[in-house]
């Protein structure tokens, strides 16, 4: 189902670049004669960061006894959640982790033991997302509601100016949103920003309010039998922040940056084709790194994954070769930064650059 108004939106006709791209990549398994969904590196990957994440919540709730082991514990658990949202219920909800619906079901359910509906992000982040990347006022994910202006089309507020300083702290309560704001107004309205979507139903229903029961139980009433209601809040606050941020700044870096493209959409026409928008309007960064690639879920060559988002992030790495190599043949432009420094300093220059006043915003 989409909104009147994004159902308007039209890309250039594809021409042979998305052609020749998917025979490439069907190229490349077929040689290879792998699946596209996980193998066992995936396997691993989900019993180490499901254990970390189990890990650090029994340490924090029933070993830590001072504000040490509890900012330490705390930090672990937010970035263990991140872990896991970056690597299993991404890759579940585009499908990507199995060749079994069920499978995919159980692996993005994962959003909702970590209090955020799976449902609500597929809408959000699949179809509004995925479908419009870049495009003000149909991609909420670059919607910030006014606090923080990511396009040159969105509202131009004086606050803006000093963004660049401002939205990093707040950045870490993007978690705190979902937990208790941002998924229950969608429900309630049946909108996500200004479209439309198809309310939960069932056992999607289901899904949604037990997820967020569970979380509540572990996240406040489980600890309160251990630790002081401040105890308690101070600690969901902090893994909160580090989950918050390390989510937020990781999707920035691969769009809200000077390199990507931020198409005018007044027309409703898009000057290029969808396969070309998606390679320019997305930023890889940090390719070579091992680490950094298998603790984002591949989230950090964002080309690939928007490209080919049913295709397991463990196969990213080689694909991103392909990928750069086609581009180059069909004159589309590929941008990877090299390591996270400079990532994270086009965005940081981005924020200054949207927060000053000029035409667009006029």
């Amino acid at each position: 189902m989409k909104s009147a108004f994004t159902a308007k939106i039209r890309f250039e006709r594809s021409s042979e670049f998305k052609k020749v791209l998917s025979e490439r990549i069907e190229q490349y398994f077929s040689t290879k004669n792998i699946s596209k969904s996980a193998d066992v590196r995936m396997y691993r990957k989900t019993a180490t960061v499901l254990g970390w994440l189990v890990a650090s919540y029994v340490l924090l709730v029933f070993f830590s006894h001072g504000p040490i082991t509890g900012l330490i514990f705390a930090t672990s658990l937010g970035l263990a959640a991140a872990g896991v949202g970056f690597n299993i219920p991404h890759d579940g909800g585009h499908r990507a982790y199995s060749r079994f619906k069920l499978v995919n079901k159980l692996a993005a359910s994962t959003f909702d033991l970590l209090g955020a509906s799976s449902y609500i992000w597929h809408w959000k982040h699949n179809v509004l997302h995925h479908g419009y990347t870049n495009l003000a006022g149909i991609d909420d994910d670059i919607d910030l509601g006014g606090l923080g202006r990511l396009a040159p089309e969105q509202p131009h507020l004086w606050m803006h100016r000093f963004q660049q300083f401002y939205l990093w702290p707040l950045y870490g309560f993007l978690p705190v949103k979902w937990h208790f704001v941002d998924d229950f107004k969608a429900l309630l309205r049946g909108r996500i920003g200004k479209h439309r979507f198809p309310r939960p139903k069932g056992l999607d229903l289901g899904i949604l309010f037990g997820g967020k029961v569970q979380f509540y139980l572990l996240a406040f009433v489980v600890p309160l039998f251990f630790h002081s209601i401040w105890s308690v809040l101070l600690f969901y606050g902090i893994a909160s922040a580090v989950l918050g941020v390390t989510l937020s700044t990781v999707f920035q870096l691969a769009h809200c940056v000077e390199e990507a493209d931020f198409p005018a959409v007044k027309s409703k026409e898009i000057s290029n084709e969808w396969a070309a928008h998606q390679v320019e309007s997305t930023v890889n960064f940090c390719r070579d790194n091992r680490l950094i690639g298998w603790y984002l879920g591949g989230l950090n060559m964002q080309i690939e994954h928007h490209l080919f988002p049913k295709v397991c992030h463990v196969h990213y790495p080689a694909l991103s070769r392909i990928v750069e190599g086609v581009c180059k043949d069909f004159g589309v432009r590929y941008t990877c930064h090299r390591n996270a420094f400079a990532a994270l300093a086009s965005h940081y220059r981005w924020l200054r650059e949207m927060g000053r006043f000029n035409d667009a915003a006029a």
